[in-house]
């Protein structure tokens, strides 16, 4: 098949990993895919680096030059299957379908925000879409009652993530890591790995973080990525009693060492998400987990299995979480062996390509 990746987004996180991921596992098992996103994408110049074809469109906003561009490439390539990803990407290509090559349309939602009960939305699922895929069983069952729409066109694929490279063996020695950020061999870390947003919770963690490291003066705060409260973030952290405890390190390549050198991650986050990669990369690499019951979060983590859940924007439940997790080793042992096997068993990309590539198969096969 000839498979066509649409993304308008500008910005960089879960969503346009996932989008990546999924091509070369695609690429890899011989069919042909296609990136089509703006020039100034971040995805752009990283699709390129891993060896994914993509082409520069103008899809910066929901405008006739848009369409213009998609009619005219959708024409002369033909290709089998078109899956959008964003709002911008996907009105585009709905609105082009009745002028160009007919191709089948999957649109994936990757997060949780509530869809508006209106006509247009209705229809952008329902018929400028042939199937429409989610992250998580919750936000699929959400879009079937707002939309009123027929459950058998929407499935659910969580997300996976290279077992092989978010495992204990493939990282850098921990020591190695913890030096290179100035964190003491005999520290507890607590990772937080996400892009800067503010309902990524980094806020509430920091509320949460205070009072834990006064009452524990081993205890530091890794901050991982960037994004648009990053420097807000900052200046909050400054404030902190504890602030040379408080390490950012920006946006990383590296996200499987930075993680590895950590024994507790947390992502308190209070609002869209489905079922975070970060939440399965740290339990792939042996990591408790204290998150919120948001979005889809909760198909990932089991409570009292594999992390401890905390109501979303509470910093003192979250400081419990934590002082319970910091305080008991074996705890902390338990939960991170459960997560391990739970990814192993649920949140593979192996097994993401393999359902994508079934619903890719199914429609391209009924188009032709």
């Amino acid at each position: 098949m000839h498979i066509v990746h649409t993304e308008a987004s500008q910005g960089w996180g879960g969503q346009e990993i996932r989008i990546l991921t999924e091509a070369r596992g695609l690429l890899e098992r011989g069919h042909r895919v296609t990136l089509l996103t703006p020039p100034g994408a971040r995805i752009f110049e990283a699709a390129r680096g891993q060896g994914i074809p993509v082409v520069a469109m103008p899809f910066e906003k929901k405008r006739p030059a848009g369409v213009r561009a998609l009619r005219r490439w959708l024409d002369e390539e033909r290709p089998d299957l078109v899956n959008t990803h964003s709002s911008i990407d996907s009105w585009l290509m709905a609105l082009t379908q009745p002028f160009a090559h007919r191709v089948p349309v999957v649109r994936t939602r990757h997060i949780s925000a509530a869809l508006p009960r209106s006509p247009t939305t209705r229809w952008l699922y329902t018929r400028g879409a042939d199937h429409v895929v989610t992250t998580g069983e919750r936000l699929r069952r959400h879009m079937i009652e707002r939309l009123r729409a027929d459950p058998e066109r929407f499935t659910s694929v969580p997300t996976g993530i290279d077992l092989h490279r978010y495992h204990r063996a493939s990282a850098a020695p921990r020591a190695v890591t913890r030096a290179a950020l100035a964190i003491p061999d005999e520290a507890l870390v607590i990772c937080i790995a996400a892009t800067l947003r503010s309902w990524k919770g980094h806020a509430v963690l920091l509320d949460a973080f205070d009072p834990l490291a006064a009452m524990r003066a081993d205890v530091h705060l890794l901050i991982v990525g960037d994004g648009p409260v990053r420097a807000a973030t900052e200046a909050r952290a400054t404030s902190s009693p504890a602030s040379e405890r408080i390490h950012f390190t920006g946006h990383s390549e590296q996200v499987e060492d930075l993680l590895a050198a950590s024994d507790i991650f947390a992502l308190p986050s209070w609002a869209n998400e489905g079922v975070p990669q970060a939440i399965m990369q740290a339990m792939a690499l042996e990591l408790p987990v204290v998150s919120t019951p948001v979005g889809a979060i909760d198909e990932a983590l089991v409570d009292g299995e594999t992390g401890l859940m905390v109501a979303p924007r509470d910093p003192l439940s979250l400081t419990g979480a934590l002082r319970r997790l910091a305080d008991d080793p074996d705890l902390r042992a338990a939960f991170g062996r459960a997560g391990r096997a739970r990814a192993e068993r649920y949140f593979s990309d192996t097994a993401m390509t393999d359902a994508m590539e079934r619903i890719f198969q199914r429609l391209a096969g009924a188009s032709r």
